[in-house]
Parts: C-alpha cells; structure tokens; sequence
C-alpha cells in the first residue's frame, strides 16, 4: 500500500469525511483494475485529490459506460469529456442523476457533493465562438468542487468589454481565458490582473490562425507575466489546472 494513499484515507477517518466502511472500501482494491479495453485508475483520487476522468473520443459507447460504472462504484464523482448525445443516452441509462452540458459536450455524474474551495474561478472567453471549450473548463472546474464565475464574449475587438468585468475578474484565485483568432485576450488579461491566468488557445479563425495553431503561439509568446498556456481546445486541462490551484 503506498503510504501516501494511506495517509489521506486515515485523515479522511479522522476528520469525519468518511467512515470505516468507506476507508475499507477504498483500500481493499488495487490501485488499478484491468477490465480488457482498458485500466482503470481505482486510486487516482486518493493520490490527486480527483478520480480519473473518461476522454470519450476514440473509445465505444459500451467501453466508455463500462469505464464509467467502474469509477462510479468507487463513489466518486464522473466526468466524460467529448461526449456525445448518443454517451449521454447510454449513461442516464445507468445513472439517472447523469447531466448533458450540450455546449462544452461534458456530462457529469455526481454521487457526493465536495467541499468548495474558498476562493472563485473566472472562465472568460473572447468570443460567443470559443464559449464551447471555456465551457469545458468551467464544467470541469465545478464538478471538482469549485466555484466559477464565467465572463463570455469580452474579447480585445471591443476592449471595453473586458475592461468592465475588470473588478470582479481581480477578486478570483486564478483565471482561465479561452480565445481563438490571435489570441491576444490573455495577454491583455494577464498585464490588468495579479492573478494566474490558464490560457486556452481555440481552432476558431479563419484559414491562417491554423486551426488555433496561431493562437497558441501568441499565447506561448505573451510579454504578460503569470499566463501559462495549455493545448489548443484543451479546456478540461485549464479547468482542472484551475482547480488545483484553487484549491491550494
């Protein structure tokens, strides 16, 4: 058993989040159960402080309901990115509780409520455009237990805009900015704010943003200090980034 594990289930018993039965439950499986197509992650909550989330692209409606009824019996929380209608369909079936949020193509399942950090998160996105993958992020960061605020279409074609949200926006813990185009907003963002800001580069543009690969080296190449970048379209990654600063 590795130690680390151990340590956070006996704190858990100790601060009353969990009972015996639970912590039982918790350690009497493998840190990973092989179920053919693929490997579950049984105790990447108890090492990272979230259990493992489903990626729905490439994989079968039946391999990703059987990935999810694997982490749900762990009583952890489900999240299943890039999902689509017909993933959506098949998991209500299983859990009735299950939610579609259409936009960002996220559904959670939500078995226990987690303890909110502090502090919010602000998601703001450039354009309606890009509104998808800050969806994404701000999914992600909810159902990890995280208050979001979200701010949409404030982008630098009207400066203004993003210049009004500018109170609320220096009262969050750190702040995820999806944009497409240039994407210059988080730059902009980064120089108004003491705040860490998650840049997310977006395929949206026309023929030369190269399908966010403009974007993302825009981003990459901000004089703006405290702005780190994630993938193009990667909103699951600065939500979860996010949220563990947050959480900090």
């Amino acid at each position: 058993m590795n130690p680390v594990l151990l340590k956070k289930v006996l704190n858990g018993l100790a601060r009353g989040r969990i009972t015996v039965a639970e912590a039982m439950e918790r350690l009497r499986h493998l840190p990973f159960q092989e179920i053919g197509h693929s490997t579950v992650d049984r105790h990447r909550a108890l090492r990272q402080g979230y259990p493992e989330v489903i990626f729905c692209e490439g994989k079968t409606v039946q391999e990703i309901v059987q990935i999810a009824a694997h982490i749900c019996a762990t009583g952890e929380n489900l999240l299943a990115t890039r999902a689509g209608e017909e993933v959506y369909q098949k998991l209500r079936q299983q859990f009735p509780n299950a939610v579609y949020h259409r936009r960002a193509r996220v559904v959670t399942v939500e078995l226990r409520k987690l303890r909110k950090a502090k502090g919010f998160i602000a998601v703001v996105s450039a354009g309606t455009a890009d509104a998808p993958v800050a969806e994404e992020a701000a999914v992600t960061a909810e159902i990890m237990g995280n208050a979001v605020r979200r701010f949409y279409d404030v982008g630098v074609a009207g400066l203004h805009r993003i210049i009004s949200k500018l109170p609320e926006l220096s009262r969050a813990r750190v702040i995820v900015v999806a944009a497409g185009m240039e994407g210059a907003l988080p730059s902009v963002v980064g120089g108004l704010v003491g705040t860490p800001v998650i840049a997310v580069p977006t395929s949206v543009g026309y023929g030369a943003s190269f399908k966010g690969v403009a974007a993302l080296l825009g981003m990459l190449n901000s004089c703006a200090a405290g702005v780190t970048v994630v993938n193009i379209d990667n909103g699951f990654g600065a939500g979860y980034a996010a949220a563990l600063i947050n959480k900090r």
